[in-house]
């Protein structure tokens, strides 16, 4: 839990999202989806293209303010906080396009992503002088195996250690709540086996909500999947419910495109 975080009811899901809308012109994008989300799990979030996930992803990280409806976040209502916001309160988000600062060494995007837990004035400090900050992105750079990149830049690795070096960056603020867009999107079969057993690793540890078109990956990883079907909520349960779901086989599973 982030520091200075209100306690919170063990009971009390970590994310509840509450008939959640929102409409784009003539498109009703998200339409009342309702779902909760248990501490330490990982939760799944899948359905075919525009179906709706990624902007359900923006309501619930701030960066779209939903028509109607409620995002919870340990019994608070956050709905429509900005990202840094929602990123104070220990929710973090990473992105399905790359988002790195491609110039600068893989040491020093952690670094630089790592600076917000500076207290007070000391996040004005340069960032040599940043120990919090200093002290997480050495952490990270041994728990994600890229000391022999730590000088890089990283716009010099590969696309699925970039993609990896993204995943720690939105854990540079030790967040309770991380939501990946994708995170295997691209990558080739090694980097995919890598990357899921990365995520597996961080459960129990934080809560996870993804967002993945591999349906296996997804049934390997997930503790709960949310499945979503022109922007409305089809299904939600346990992944073999979930693969034994008729309605979930005729709208998802039997499709040649998946999202």
């Amino acid at each position: 839990m982030n520091a200075g975080s209100p306690p919170h009811d063990a009971d009390t899901p970590l994310l509840a999202v509450r008939d959640l809308s929102v409409r784009f012109g003539a498109l009703q994008a998200v339409d009342r989806v309702s779902f909760a989300i248990a501490r330490g799990r990982i939760t799944s979030v899948i359905g075919p293209n525009g179906a709706g996930k990624s902007t359900l992803f923006n309501l619930i990280s701030g960066a779209i303010r939903p028509d109607s409806g409620q995002v919870l976040f340990r019994g608070t209502d956050v709905t429509g906080r900005s990202p840094n916001r929602l990123l104070d309160a220990g929710l973090a988000r990473s992105f399905q396009i790359t988002n790195l600062f491609f110039e600068l060494p893989v040491f020093e995007n952690l670094r630089l992503a790592a600076q917000r837990l500076e207290p007070g004035w000391r996040a004005l400090l340069p960032t040599q002088r940043s120990a919090h900050a200093l002290r997480r992105a050495e952490a990270l750079i041994a728990r994600f195996d890229l000391a022999h990149k730590a000088t890089a830049a990283a716009g010099a690795l590969s696309h699925g250690e970039q993609r990896r070096l993204e995943i720690a960056i939105a854990l540079a603020t030790q967040p309770e709540l991380l939501l990946l867009d994708e995170p295997t999107q691209g990558m080739s079969h090694g980097d995919t086996a890598e990357t899921a057993a990365l995520i597996k690793s961080l459960a129990g540890e934080l809560t996870i909500l993804l967002i993945e078109h591999d349906v296996e990956l997804v049934m390997d990883l997930s503790d709960h999947v949310v499945v979503m079907h022109q922007g409305m909520k089809l299904a939600a349960g346990h992944p073999a419910a979930i693969r034994a779901n008729p309605k979930v086989q005729a709208a998802y599973f039997g499709e040649a495109a998946v999202a």
